[in-house]
């Protein structure tokens, strides 16, 4: 989960670096793909190994079908790793797609205004792509942020084994809109 909200923001980024650079892309290099792909794992790995060392602690989510952090836990050590969690991990990478695809969007709207007729089009496709992709992200990870929140600073039992189950169904399936999302929004992929 971390590994693909993580993606998402490096898939962001690199996304408005591409497309407003000024040189050409080059796709016979790899370099930079790598680079975000161990960037990813490499801060996820950061964020998920500290339960295995003692701050906080993994136990099953929900009805006990999957693993989780264990959320329900009311002490002061779990209490800071799901704050760490919940802001470098969920706002951070918000942050960082917003502004983005914001920043995308601005200098799309720069181009527009130079070539009027094709450059509407391509600016409300893209603007269509970033409020999408935005919705979809927090749609798949505020609800399991939320329950996460409330079990562990709400009132013991308040969330459910069977509540949790929908955000974490959705959580853990966020990496696959992504890809869906841009093969039908983007004409380019």
């Amino acid at each position: 989960g971390i590994v693909s909200l993580i993606s998402l923001a490096v898939l962001s980024y690199e996304r408005y670096c591409t497309m407003t650079g000024t040189t050409k892309a080059d796709t016979t290099n790899y370099r930079k793909t790598w680079t975000g792909i161990v960037l990813s794992w490499t801060y996820s790995l950061a964020w998920t190994a500290p339960p295995l060392f003692g701050w906080s602690s993994y136990g099953p989510e929900g009805p006990g079908t999957t693993c989780s952090v264990n959320w329900h836990s009311k002490d002061a050590n779990n209490a800071s790793y799901i704050v760490c969690l919940f802001v470098f991990c969920l706002v951070i990478p918000f942050v960082i797609i917003v502004y983005s695809y914001g920043r995308l969007l601005c200098a799309v709207r720069q181009v527009s205004g130079i070539n009027k007729g094709m450059g509407r089009n391509r600016e409300r496709r893209i603007l269509i792509m970033v409020v999408v992709m935005v919705i979809c992200f927090l749609l798949c990870w505020l609800p399991y942020a939320t329950v996460a929140l409330i079990a562990t600073f709400g009132k013991p039992g308040l969330i459910t084994p069977a509540a949790s189950i929908i955000p974490s169904i959705l959580a853990k399936s966020s990496t696959v809109y992504n890809p869906i999302i841009y093969i039908f929004l983007n004409k380019q992929v």
